[in-house]
């Protein structure tokens, strides 16, 4: 159980205050949107992957607002999102399959929840999802384009939804037994360091055989090496979509106050360790990490082998995948993990 003193210091954190304005302008279309074009996936990075291509011909068509800047924020991140999409489909019909009920899972703090609503219409029944946010931008996007009433939305952050929020709100009554599948997207560093009280507060909602997956921008303990992999993402990725004067803002109003809530790899496993048996890093693009944990190995080594490779030019990979960061087996061996083959149509290989 998180503190009352730590709630409350969640609740004066940036995302709540200083960033209120930039993501409810962003959410509503009013600012923050890229002015040099809409980012798309490089399918020829994912293979072609036919289930990678149907799962984001469902995606772009539930888009906020939101997206559009996201997407052309982080290098190669939407190639991320149509490679977790579809892992994250095809284990919680799985789930669906071997247990005769609809498999959970929970985005949290993912914008406008629109990974939660392509899932719960490729679902078509077989997922229940849920998507959180506090801003009312979001809210208005999450259900212009719903997609599927399988998919419901929290209006508030993630701290707020303990026990007597699931108890009381009918729309929680699928999720209080807990989730398959819990996805944070890069929402604990606009709330605080703490990354041990944090991973405390979400990880009793996941079922002990669940995946809790994490997209994460990380601290690095080379300073200037954390600074030139911003620089390539800047120079190489974000000017394809933003102007110059764009990228320059963004810095001063949001990314040098994020900074200081970042923390490094190290400090991040420290607190997977606390609360998961298995942890592997599956993805890098520059100072960015996807992060898979488990309590269950089958269920860890399941979920990342339902994944193709990593979807990154090599340039801005700068970590040996898959990487397994915690293994608290009594005689530690390797997972053995590996991807999986590409379902290839045209130009694939």
């Amino acid at each position: 159980m998180v503190d009352s003193k730590t709630i409350d210091a969640w609740r004066k954190a940036p995302r709540l205050n200083s960033f209120a304005t930039f993501f409810e302008q962003t959410a509503r279309g009013l600012g923050g949107a890229p002015d040099l074009g809409r980012p798309e996936p490089e399918m020829d990075l994912l293979s072609f992957d036919l289930d990678c291509m149907t799962f984001w011909d469902t995606h772009r068509r539930l888009w906020g607002h939101f997206d559009n800047h996201y997407f052309a924020s982080i290098p190669y991140r939407l190639e991320e999102e149509c490679r977790l999409g579809t892992a994250i489909l095809t284990f919680a019909e799985k789930r669906w399959a071997c247990l005769g009920r609809p498999a959970t899972v929970y985005t949290l703090g993912a914008g406008a929840g629109t990974l939660a609503r392509a899932l719960a219409k490729l679902g078509d029944g077989r997922l229940k999802t849920l998507n959180c946010s506090p801003t009312e931008g979001n809210r208005v996007c999450f259900f212009a384009r719903r997609g599927s009433e399988d998919a419901q939305f929290y209006h508030g952050p993630f701290f707020e939804l303990d026990d007597e929020h699931y108890e009381k709100d009918e729309t929680l009554q699928p999720f209080r037994d807990g989730y398959d599948v819990l996805l944070e997207d890069t929402t604990f560093q606009m709330y605080g360091r703490d990354r041990d009280k944090q991973t405390g507060f979400i990880a009793p909602r996941l079922r002990s055989n669940g995946v809790l997956v994490q997209v994460q921008k990380l601290s690095h303990q080379n300073g200037d090496a954390y600074l030139e992999r911003e620089r390539q993402k800047d120079d190489l990725f974000k000017s394809r979509f933003f102007s110059g004067r764009q990228i320059a803002e963004k810095r001063r109003d949001v990314l040098d106050t994020m900074f200081d809530f970042q923390v490094d790899l190290e400090t991040t496993r420290s607190a997977l360790g606390s609360y998961f048996q298995y942890a592997v890093v599956t993805w890098n693009s520059g100072n960015f990490y996807t992060i898979v944990s488990s309590n269950s190995l089958s269920s860890l080594h399941e979920f990342v082998s339902l994944m193709v490779k990593p979807a990154i030019p090599s340039e801005f990979c700068y970590q040996q995948l898959p990487h397994i960061i915690v293994n608290q087996e009594v005689n530690p061996v390797h997972a053995g993990l590996a991807w999986r083959p590409p379902i290839s149509i045209g130009g694939g290989a």
